[in-house]
């Protein structure tokens, strides 16, 4: 799995050496938001879902910013922001407002869906018509997506973890077969 992750994955050369990113080169060039290890990954993923899930817009400075205060692997965190994308956005806004509404006790008003779903298309368009149809009745949505936020990047972290450990066990497991057979050891 790191072998496959380090070839994806930019290094911290080719971030240095990007022209764009001249200003932040310094706080760039830590090689531990770029190094591809169980809990960078991990914490990488949990901030991407996190942002992801609950801010819509500029979510990949979000979670590019909170990865290097907590020194977790940038891309990881940058890449799993796309949770939220063009596809999913709207099943999952509708999901979040139905688990808000539950968590609140709140009766779900028929057309809410459709609502969400064209307040989302219309983002784009009139991102202050967004804003302030979320905070007019947006209480349901931001409760929904507040609670996926945590619960979602606790369960990614969890599953990235354990994949992790999964694979290292097979690993080793691997190994010790290998070892035992070139001894001569087959039988057990």
């Amino acid at each position: 799995m790191r072998k496959r992750l380090k070839r994806i994955l930019p290094d911290h050369e080719s971030v240095r050496a990007n022209r764009l990113l001249g200003p932040l080169r310094h706080v760039l060039g830590d090689q531990r938001l770029w190094h591809v290890n169980r809990r960078g990954i991990s914490l990488g993923l949990a901030i991407g879902v996190f942002f992801g899930l609950l801010i819509p817009i500029a979510q990949i400075l979000f979670a590019a910013a909170a990865a290097i205060t907590l020194r977790a692997n940038v891309p990881v965190a940058v890449v799993s922001t796309f949770i939220t994308n063009p596809f999913t956005f709207a099943p999952i806004y509708v999901l979040a407002y139905q688990l808000g509404a539950a968590l609140l006790g709140a009766p779900v008003a028929s057309g809410t869906e459709q609502a969400i779903v064209a307040a989302a298309e219309d983002a784009g368009d009139s991102l202050i018509g967004f804003w302030n149809w979320l905070l007019t009745r947006g209480k349901p949505l931001a409760l929904g997506l507040l609670v996926a936020a945590v619960s979602l990047s606790m369960l990614a972290y969890g599953a990235s973890q354990l994949a992790w450990r999964l694979a290292t066990m097979m690993r080793a497991r691997h190994r010790r077969r290998r070892r035992a057979l070139a001894s001569g050891n087959g039988d057990r």
